[in-house]
């Protein structure tokens, strides 16, 4: 979703700092300007363009579900309390959760009207502050510890849903619970059904093809991994997918062994036959460079384009087994 395509229609603010003790829940909607209307899309759009986020679905027996699904214009405002107060005593039980305030928002975006929780966690930052004290003023610098996060940060947990198809949109991360870290927001809130996002789903593929390389490969896995990530980069570029059954064969041909240790890894998540589809640049960038360090602590950062021209980059294997990485063709050299 593009923030141009959507329509703001009501939103309300609650704040659940658990150092206070008990949740300030607001009786009435915001009303919202244009410059605060755009921090929110801003952080929607951000939601629902990462790769980071989950199609998940409600388990039946899930409150939330029960709230959403009776959710109308008249009971808006007590729809988004009983969903704040259900997750400050989840939040007042944990002390590791972070402190947040929550914008419940309703949307429209095309035909279908969305409902957005956005958990803003506080940061700290500093700010001046004026003080008056026998007739003369005196500015100060005061630390705020209960600022929201800028509409460019990512949120750590938040969820959209479809109000017409029930569709549910998911970011979270995990957070220690009873002395174990779980994903509460999916688990303990919502009851929900939550699987692999884009992002986890390729971090996996490229973590077991890493995992195999350096066990067959050694020393020399670090060119098999350069290679490894200008395959993977191809693919998306040219397809925008990755399709793993078929990765898998141009990574490790011809070599049985190797593939059975990748399926091996692959299938402990249901993933040696999947496609992977990211969308988010963020996720793309990150296979557009090589980066290389020495183990003399030297670095190299070589763009993908210039990586695969070998008039401009060669690897040489050398006699006493030392690799060297030429450079070539260099029109201009800057000193940063």
């Amino acid at each position: 979703m593009r923030q141009e395509d959507m329509i703001l229609k009501t939103v309300i603010l609650h704040i659940l700092d658990s150092s206070v003790g008990v949740p300030v829940l607001s009786d009435r909607p915001l009303e919202t300007g244009s410059d605060f209307s755009d921090f929110l899309k801003a952080h929607i759009e951000r939601v629902t363009e990462s790769d980071d986020v989950k199609q998940c679905r409600f388990g039946e027996e899930s409150e939330v579900k029960a709230l959403l699904e009776a959710c109308t214009p008249d009971n808006f405002v007590e729809t988004s309390r009983r969903l704040a107060g259900r997750l400050y005593e989840i939040m007042n039980a944990n002390i590791e959760i972070p402190a947040a305030d929550v914008a419940v928002a309703v949307f429209s975006c095309g035909p279908d009207d969305y409902l957005a929780f956005l958990k803003l966690d506080y940061r700290s930052s500093y700010t001046h502050a004026t003080r008056e004290a026998d007739g003369e003023h005196r500015n100060e610098i005061i630390l705020q510890r209960a600022l929201l996060p800028a509409g460019s940060q990512r949120l750590s947990e938040a969820f959209l849903v479809n109000l017409s198809d029930g569709s549910l949109l998911v970011t979270e991360k995990k957070h220690e619970v009873n002395g174990e870290k779980r994903f509460y927001f999916s688990e303990l809130f919502l009851e929900c059904h939550a699987p692999l996002s884009q992002k986890s789903r390729l971090d996996i593929v490229t973590r077991a093809m890493d995992q195999v390389a350096r066990k067959y490969y050694g020393e020399e896995d670090a060119r098999k991994k350069m290679e490894i990530k200008e395959i993977i980069c191809s693919d998306l570029e040219k397809e925008g997918e990755l399709n793993v059954a078929a990765l898998r064969e141009r990574v490790f041909p011809d070599s049985p062994e190797m593939l059975s240790d990748l399926d091996e890894k692959l299938e402990r998540y249901d993933m040696a036959y999947e496609t992977v589809r990211p969308k988010s640049e963020q996720t793309l960038r990150r296979f557009q460079t090589q980066r290389l360090t020495t183990d003399t602590g030297i670095e190299i950062t070589i763009p993908m384009e210039e990586y695969r021209n070998p008039d401009h980059v060669e690897f040489i294997t050398n006699p006493d087994g030392t690799i060297s990485v030429l450079i070539k063709n260099i029109g201009l050299l800057k000193s940063r």
